[in-house]
């Protein structure tokens, strides 16, 4: 793994680029700072969804993620280096099927809304799908494996079933969406 940090203002980016982890530099508009930067924004949204009222097991699993979003970002910042195991997108599926296996099938379209906690898990979906549209975009201009985009495609997935969760804690519901055309075909 590259240096840690000793210093936080360097100056070295004054110039435009940005340093990774096997010490070469690149435009801080590279695809692959591109991608480092959604994920890091993505765990800094995780952050902040923490800071909510959550189940300690949903807590412990989305501590257990900032750290899987910080080997990503390790990562991403070598080009050629694996610090993301597939155990990892393993662990994902297994709490997909059980945060899943809680709720009612959907019947209608929902809205990112309801309780803080339940919107800022929306954020957080939206934020992972950014990031893996740029793992994508990296990978179709350099060697990338596949469990990066498998992660994220997964996270985003329980996001979006964390947010149903949280917005069933202490009695809530999701917010369905109001669809006209729904409606009037209901009626017919």
């Amino acid at each position: 793994m590259g240096k840690r940090l000793t210093q936080i203002a360097t100056r070295t980016g004054d110039d435009g680029t940005t340093g990774l982890g096997d010490n070469t530099r690149v435009s801080k508009d590279h695809l692959r700072v591109h991608a480092m930067g959604d994920v890091d924004e993505l765990n800094s949204h995780i952050g902040l969804l923490m800071c909510e009222e959550l189940p300690a097991e949903a807590r412990e699993l989305l501590l257990e993620i900032q750290h899987q979003l910080f080997n990503l970002g390790g990562e991403l910042s070598i080009p050629g280096f694996e610090l993301l195991k597939g155990e990892a997108v393993l662990a994902l599926d297994e709490a997909l099927a059980s945060y899943n296996g809680q709720l009612p099938k959907l019947q209608e379209f929902i809205l990112p809304a309801g309780s803080r906690a339940a919107a800022q898990a929306h954020v957080c979906r939206t934020v992972a799908r950014r990031a893996e549209r740029a793992v994508v975009a990296l990978g179709a201009q350099a060697p990338l494996r596949e469990t990066p985009r498998q992660y994220l495609n997964r996270l985003s997935d329980l996001m979006f079933v964390l947010a149903r969760v949280f917005n069933r804690m202490n009695g809530g519901d999701d917010v369905y969406w109001k669809s006209e055309r729904l409606a009037r075909s209901a009626k017919d």
